[in-house]
C-alpha cells in the first residue's frame, strides 16, 4: 500500500510522515511532488490544494481524503476523478480548535474587549454596558460536525444560541431553523452571527447586503467559514454604516489577504490568517490511518463527500 501527501503547507510533510507511521507502520509514504515515483502505486491521496490535474494523473487511486474540513479546494480541477470517494476530515483536534476560536471570538465581541481596547490607548476609564450572556442571542450558520460543537459550547457559557442549516437538527438548547423559508427569521433574531457553513454554490456569496441587513442594528459577525461566502464590499458598506458593529474573519477571498484589502486597516474588523482550525497532525493521522484501514477491509471511509452537496 502506498500514501502520497500533498500539502501547499511547508514542513508538514516530515510530520505526517510520523504521525502515520505511528497508526499504519511499515507502509509506504510518498510526498508530492519529490518522491511521486510511478504514478500507478499511488493507492491513497492525503491532499490540501493540489495542483490541478494531480489526482487525475494517478491512475490506481482508491481515495482522496482532504486534509482539512472543507473539500472545496478539490471542486475546482475539472480533471478530478469522479469514480474515486472523497472523503472529508473529521477530527477531533479540528473540531476543538474551531470551537476554542468560536467562543473566543463571539466572548470578545459580547464583552466589547475591542471598544475596551480604544478606551486604554485613549487613557480613558470607563464601564460599558453589557448584557448578560443569557441574554444575548447568538446564531450558528452551519450545523455540521463544526457548528454542532461550537453551538453546545456557547450554548455551556448560557448564551442564547439558535442555528441554521438546510436541514433541521436536534440539539439541546439550541433553537433549530432551516432552510431558506426559516433563514429571514434566524436572521432576525441574531446579535452575533457565526458562519461556519461549507462553501457551496448554495453558500456562495449567502452574506451580502441583503442577508446582513436583516440582522439587528449594532449586530456582529464572524466568519470562519469561507471568504467566498461573504460579499466584501457589502460588509464593510453596513459596517461603515455602522449596521454592523463589528466582524472577525479569519477566511478570506484571496489568500493571503492582499496588503491595501480594507480589511486590514479597518477599526472594527478583526483579521487572522485562516488560523481558526488548522489541521492538528498528531488527532487527524489516526482518523486517516482508521479510515485507510477499513477501505483496507473492503468497507466504506466516512464520511464520503456527496458530490451533488459539495460536502
Amino acid at each position: 500500500m502506498t500514501i502520497l501527501f500533498q500539502s501547499n503547507h511547508s514542513g508538514d510533510a516530515d510530520v505526517w510522515r510520523r504521525m502515520l507511521a505511528r497508526h499504519l507502520p511499515g507502509e509506504a509514504f510518498r510526498v508530492y511532488p519529490d518522491e511521486l515515483g510511478d504514478p500507478a502505486e499511488i493507492d491513497y491521496a492525503l491532499v490540501w490544494k493540489p495542483p490541478r490535474g494531480m489526482l487525475g494523473s494517478l491512475p490506481n487511486l482508491k481515495a482522496i481524503f482532504s486534509l482539512g474540513a472543507g473539500v472545496d479546494h478539490l471542486a475546482t480541477d475539472p480533471e478530478l476523478p469522479t469514480h474515486v470517494p472523497v472523503v472529508r476530515l473529521v477530527d477531533p483536534g479540528l473540531t476543538e480548535r474551531m470551537t476554542e476560536f468560536v467562543t473566543l471570538t463571539v466572548l470578545r465581541h459580547h464583552r466589547r474587549l475591542r471598544e475596551y481596547e480604544e478606551l486604554q490607548r485613549a487613557h480613558t476609564w470607563e464601564e460599558l454596558p453589557v448584557p448578560l450572556a443569557r441574554d444575548r442571542r447568538v446564531g450558528v450558520m452551519g450545523l455540521g460536525e463544526l457548528g454542532s460543537d461550537a453551538a453546545r459550547a456557547l450554548r455551556a457559557l448560557r448564551f442564547d444560541v439558535a442555528g441554521w442549516s438546510q436541514s433541521r437538527k436536534e440539539i439541546e438548547g439550541v433553537t433549530s431553523f432551516a432552510g431558506a423559508d426559516e433563514l429571514d427569521a434566524f436572521l432576525k433574531r441574531t446579535e452575533i452571527l457565526v458562519c461556519l457553513l461549507p462553501l457551496t454554490e448554495a453558500t456562495r456569496g449567502i452574506l451580502n447586503r441583503d442577508t446582513l441587513g436583516r440582522l439587528p442594528e449594532g449586530a456582529c459577525v464572524v466568519n470562519a467559514g469561507r471568504g467566498q461566502q461573504i460579499v466584501d464590499a457589502d460588509l464593510l458598506a453596513l459596517l461603515d454604516s455602522s449596521h454592523i458593529a463589528e466582524a472577525s474573519l479569519d477566511v478570506f477571498h484571496e489568500e493571503p489577504l492582499p496588503a491595501d484589502h480594507p480589511f486590514w486597516a479597518h477599526p472594527r474588523v478583526l483579521v487572522t490568517p485562516h488560523v481558526a482550525s488548522a489541521t492538528p497532525p498528531d488527532t487527524a493521522a489516526e482518523v486517516l490511518a482508521a479510515n485507510i484501514k477499513r477501505m483496507q477491509r473492503g468497507e466504506q471511509p466516512y464520511p464520503i463527500v456527496h458530490p451533488a452537496k459539495g460536502y
